[in-house]
């Protein structure tokens, strides 16, 4: 009888430990399948321009949708996760987000266009805050940064995406393409929604489940704090939406690329990104947020001032490709760290302004186009990033002098 008792002891502990790698595994799923469904839906963005007739400042005006209707459901969808859970609001939002992606090449005009992005962009929001408070809610059971990992998942989501985009580009229709990326989705999210249903949110290292916990009313230090997240977030992620949306037209318009090589160039991007996340545990552990977030910011403002006022299609693909780099940790660190602090909540307000940023990014992009060139309209990406790792240099500095913000350093 006594020595039965550490077995059971050792399965308890052992149970929570797989379900949580279990957890780790499902939701690193979802991550890349939102990233492959939304690349696949940018690199076909010429060709639904095309289809439509609509110059750039009206493309960027039906690109809107997508961030209308993304910022609006994301304002929510915090309450959603507090109240059902992240888990079913994820498989909900998978669900959705694979069923809109077939929509836009079924549009013939720039106002329809939008009606049906307004749906893709909802769903797109809805899953990003969703997954990502499922994530943060890992990260403190956890107790390592694995943000980043999971970031990289959507990253190479995004370059497999856009690569067998790139490959098909000229030999398959877009319709028959996004309406694949609907089966797709919609197989993988059964399979893997099934999944996450059946496992419990995790719980703390003190054994108190994570989702939810955080207050409803935070104390106006905590909410500025999160708001910094939130702003670093938004002007870095302003370039991630940038590239996607414009890269590909850039080098084929500009720089008269290929459509397969044009193609690539978020690839490029995409594939650096990815592996910088990869590392972004290693490095978060070693050097700590702030270096990370400095760092980050001026590598990604040098990389986008070569990507967009290169002369040849290679020096803007390596630029796209530094850029990449740059970013790659600096939206996980913001994310994390607002859940940290704010729980489903703080996810959903960092979402908000960082994926806002992301989405209201290509049409403010059209916009500067039409007024000056795409070239030059690009370089306000390299701002951005400057103006990122700005903040996290004066940031590090008021730390060092007591500000709240210390939690940077942490």
């Amino acid at each position: 009888m006594p020595a039965s008792l550490p077995v059971s002891a050792s399965a308890r502990r052992t149970a929570p430990t797989r379900d949580l790698r279990r957890l780790r595994i499902i939701l690193t799923v979802f991550f890349a399948l939102d990233g492959f469904i939304f690349a696949g839906w940018v690199v076909r963005i010429p060709a639904i321009k095309d289809q439509t007739g609509a110059s750039s400042s009206t493309l960027g005006l039906a690109l809107l949708g997508v961030s209308v209707g993304a910022v609006i459901t994301m304002t929510l969808t915090g309450r959603l996760c507090r109240r059902f859970g992240s888990h079913p609001v994820t498989v909900a939002c998978g669900v959705l987000l694979s069923l809109s992606v077939a929509l836009p090449p079924l549009t013939h005009s720039a106002t329809a266009l939008a009606a049906v992005l307004l749906v893709f962009g909802s769903a797109y929001g809805g899953i990003n805050v969703a997954f990502n408070s499922a994530a943060v809610d890992l990260v403190a059971a956890l107790r390592r940064p694995i943000m980043p990992s999971f970031h990289a998942a959507f990253s190479l989501g995004g370059m497999v995406g856009a690569g067998v985009g790139g490959l098909i580009a000229g030999s398959l229709s877009p319709t028959r393409h996004l309406l694949g990326l609907t089966v797709i989705g919609l197989l993988v999210t059964a399979v893997a929604g099934r999944a996450l249903l059946r496992l419990a949110p995790p719980a703390t290292p003190t054994g108190r489940p994570t989702t939810g916990k955080a207050p409803h009313r935070l104390d106006s230090r905590t909410r500025r704090l999160v708001m910094v997240f939130g702003f670093i977030a938004l002007c870095t992620a302003f370039g991630e939406g940038a590239l996607a949306d414009w890269g590909a037209l850039h080098l084929e318009q500009d720089l008269n690329a290929h459509p397969g090589i044009a193609a690539a160039g978020y690839s490029c991007f995409a594939l650096a990104m990815t592996l910088g996340r990869l590392s972004g545990t290693t490095l978060l552990e070693r050097l700590g947020q702030t270096p990370i977030l400095v760092a980050g910011g001026t590598t990604a403002a040098a990389g986008m001032l070569l990507g967009a006022l290169a002369p040849t299609v290679w020096l803007a693909l390596i630029g796209f490709a530094i850029t990449g780099l740059g970013l790659a940790n600096i939206f996980p660190v913001a994310v994390e760290r607002a859940g940290h602090l704010a729980g489903p909540s703080g996810v959903a307000t960092a979402s908000t302004l960082g994926y806002g940023g992301m989405l209201l990014g290509p049409p403010a992009i059209g916009f500067m186009a039409d007024w000056l060139t795409l070239p030059i309209a690009l370089t306000s990406v390299a701002a951005l990033a400057g103006l990122a790792a700005l903040i996290g240099h004066t940031t590090r500095q008021r730390a060092s002098a007591g500000s709240t913000v210390v939690a940077l350093e942490n």
